[in-house]
This record gives structure tokens, C-alpha cells and sequence, in this order.
């Protein structure tokens, strides 16, 4: 997916393609981490549709929940679920920054081997 070190540096027109398919790949991982959280807020804490929406945004945002919890499974989900949150911001996360971290390094890379 990556050029190798000993290539050369991906031209400008690739490398916004390259981030144009990774932020892609992020908004992916969003929508089905809403719908995840959509579901289960709503079968396992008995929200309305409504409410689980805004009670997923909030975890994934890393806001918190808005609404009180009252049932066990509805519990048990809301903790799976911001552990699941947590990791994921950090996979989206790592998603956005790989391709500029690689080019960056890659470039220092080149401009290292030209010096040598």
C-alpha cells in the first residue's frame, strides 16, 4: 500500500488520493460504529432511535453520555461500548495520520540517502 524505502516519493495527485481513501476508510469506521451504537443503545437500554443516536455521538465524540442508564444490559452495553469508542477514535486516528506520517519519514529518508 506504502512505497518501499527505496522508491521514490509518491507523486502530489497520488498522495491526496491516498488521503482522500483513508479519510474514506475513517468515515467507514464512524458509520458503522454509529450504527453499532445506535443498535445496541436502543435493544439493550430501551432508547428511543432518537436518543441512541445522540447517546452514541456523544460516546464516540468522547463527550460522555446524555441520558441515565436504568437497566443492567443497557449498562453492560453503554461500558462495552465506550471501551469500543475509546479504541476506536485512536484506530481512526491512526487511519488520518499514517499516510502524512509515512510521507513525512519517507521524504527524511530521501533527502538522508542524498545526502550520504
Amino acid at each position: 500500500m506504502y512505497e518501499h524505502r527505496s522508491e521514490p516519493l509518491l507523486p502530489r495527485r497520488l498522495f491526496f488520493l491516498r488521503l482522500v481513501w483513508h479519510s474514506v476508510l475513517a468515515l467507514g469506521i464512524i458509520v458503522v460504529s454509529l450504527l453499532i451504537g445506535i443498535i445496541g443503545y436502543h435493544f439493550a437500554a430501551g432508547f428511543a432511535w432518537l436518543d441512541s443516536l445522540v447517546n452514541t455521538s456523544m460516546i464516540l465524540g468522547g463527550m460522555g453520555p446524555v441520558d441515565r442508564i436504568q437497566n443492567v444490559p443497557g449498562k453492560l452495553f453503554a461500558s462495552f461500548y465506550a471501551l469500543y469508542a475509546g479504541i476506536t477514535f485512536l484506530v481512526i486516528t491512526g487511519v488520518l495520520v499514517a499516510p502524512i506520517a509515512h510521507r513525512f519519514l519517507h521524504r527524511l529518508h530521501l533527502e538522508q540517502k542524498e545526502d550520504s
